[in-house]
């Protein structure tokens, strides 16, 4: 799995127990999701179909670092299949997992739009190209 993104938890991100609220966690899960999807993609309009059961480990506290891992799990016509892992970057704890997120790409009429995609594509070797 690679841990594309770094958080660090503040005050503004806790909940009334002092850690880290679980919201804002999948906020941030999201966002990853979603910006490397587009980038996957290369389509804009993309956005999140499904997130299945989430399964919180441990926390984190106000100062702590963690890091958000995402992994393609499939291709599909319009859509990409990832999973995802955060943990704790001070304490090597996992902090939460989400076995399926499904991320879609869209037409501007807002319906699944075929991308032809069938494996990662690296910045670099865009650029190379």
């Amino acid at each position: 799995m690679r841990f594309h993104t770094r958080k660090w938890v503040k005050p503004e991100d806790l909940n009334p127990n002092g850690t880290l609220f679980g919201g804002r966690l999948l906020e941030w899960i999201d966002e990853e999701c979603a910006l490397y999807s587009i980038v996957q993609l290369e389509n804009p309009k993309t956005v999140t179909k499904y997130m299945s059961e989430i399964d919180f480990k441990s926390s984190a506290h106000q100062g702590d670092i963690i890091e958000i891992g995402i992994e393609v799990v499939k291709f599909g016509t319009a859509s990409l299949t990832l999973n995802c892992e955060v943990r704790n970057k001070m304490t090597r704890e996992k902090i939460i997992t989400v076995d399926k997120i499904v991320m879609v790409g869209l037409d501007e009429e807002g319906k699944p739009k075929a991308h032809g995609k069938t494996q990662i594509e690296f910045v670099k070797d865009r650029l190379s190209n």
